[in-house]
């Protein structure tokens, strides 16, 4: 049976993270992000975490790819985390503002040469003809920045979701699951611990 030790879900977060990261063979930061359109149609895709503290969740992408058109017209998403290996699953849902250019310059700095010029190369989520006009598009970014530092490109940058719900999942016998939910009305305010029902 699973009870939380803390009253402060960043803290038990980083706790299941932790765990995730020395027992998951891939990507223990592998999230669902879900995002939704203007109309409420949603759309889901994995995103990697890159950075969570008590201001929230961040992650980085094309700003103009569909979850960037669709975080424009609807700030909120959901996330979820399953780490099949502990049995476990973390949902965490909330508003979605973009990270300050500062950090979105020091994240795409630590980045692989390759994938900085790849951010130049690719017209993400929009229709491509075929595999060679992406690759004529690297060369031709490696072209212009070789020998140069590769910058940011405008429509590249990061989200925080700042949570307002955080749902801790532990796999039970006999689907009688453990489920404690933290929420709060807004950012700052105190958070309130439930257990759900399976």
């Amino acid at each position: 049976m699973f009870e939380p030790k803390t009253d402060d879900p960043f803290e038990q977060f980083r706790s299941w993270f932790a765990d995730a990261e020395a027992s998951e063979p891939n990507d223990a930061n592998a999230m669902t992000l879900a995002t939704a359109d203007s109309d409420g149609r949603p759309s889901a895709r994995i995103v990697l975490l890159k950075d969570v503290d008590a201001r929230g969740f961040a992650f980085y992408t094309n700003t103009e790819s569909q979850k960037g058109r669709q975080l424009e017209v609807n700030p909120f998403a959901a996330l979820c985390f399953h780490w099949k290996s502990l049995r476990r699953q973390v949902r965490v849902e909330g508003p979605v503002a973009g990270v300050s250019d500062a950090e979105a310059d020091e994240y795409y700095a630590s980045r692989p040469r390759g994938s900085r010029v790849g951010a130049w190369a690719s017209q993400q989520s929009r229709p491509l003809a075929d595999r060679p006009t992406l690759l004529s598009a690297v060369a031709r970014f490696e072209a212009e920045y070789d020998g140069k530092d590769v910058p940011r490109p405008p429509y590249w940058s990061g989200y925080r979701l700042t949570p307002l719900r955080i749902e801790f999942w532990q796999d039970g016998e006999f689907r009688l699951h453990d489920r404690f939910l933290y929420s709060r009305p807004s950012d700052g305010a105190p958070w309130v611990m439930q257990r759900l029902f399976p």
